[in-house]
């Protein structure tokens, strides 16, 4: 049975009945540099012990990587097109066409097709990003190029973002979540399949 797109699967949390940890972790995000509770927080919330060092992850992974904004921002698009995650390509799209990213190749990566940057670090992130979704590993020469580009710091804090924003699709997929009233980046599967 499918579900209705227009009834979320989770009850929303007000402030007003929240618990004590759920305030604490509500406050502390609308206190932070987000200052606001869209993508994955408003599900988060129903597990406080989960939201609070999620939401924390999340500051570091979005605001202090030490990558350059259309570099980090290319990561996260690389992963909601992966993980096809509406409210993520939804909310960082136009962060990243403002912080310079080719609206042409961005496209490419939405349908699944090689982009063609013509700055390196940008192809070099889209590489890293689809050789370890697709091996689940990094081989050496490509691993040897970003280290020597971006510094051991820098490409560890990569990854991290990699890994928190898979966690962020997968929660926005897993609790439909949708950003906005605009069309939807990607086909909506079913979810009915099982192997």
């Amino acid at each position: 049975m499918q579900q209705d797109m227009n009834v979320p699967r989770l009850p929303m949390v007000e402030i007003a009945t929240a618990t004590p940890a759920q305030k604490e972790v509500l406050d502390d995000i609308l206190k932070g540099p987000r200052g606001n509770l869209a993508g994955p927080f408003l599900s988060w919330i129903h597990s406080p012990g989960l939201a609070q060092p999620a939401q924390k992850l999340g500051a570091f992974c979005r605001y202090h990587t030490r990558l350059p904004l259309a570099l980090s921002e290319l990561a996260i698009l690389c992963t909601a097109a992966r993980w096809q995650a509406q409210a993520e390509w939804q909310i960082h799209y136009p962060i990243g066409i403002e912080a310079g990213l080719d609206a042409d190749n961005v496209e490419r990566i939405r349908l699944g097709l090689r982009p063609a940057f013509v700055q390196r670090e940008q192809q070099m992130v889209w590489e890293l990003v689809q050789q370890l979704y697709d091996t689940r590993r990094i081989g050496e020469p490509l691993y040897r190029e970003a280290e020597q580009r971006f510094g051991i710091e820098v490409l560890v804090n990569l990854v991290g973002l990699l890994g928190y924003y898979s966690l962020v699709a997968m929660t926005l997929n897993v609790f439909e979540v949708r950003h906005g009233d605009g069309a939807l980046p990607f086909d909506e599967p079913s979810g009915d399949t099982v192997a």
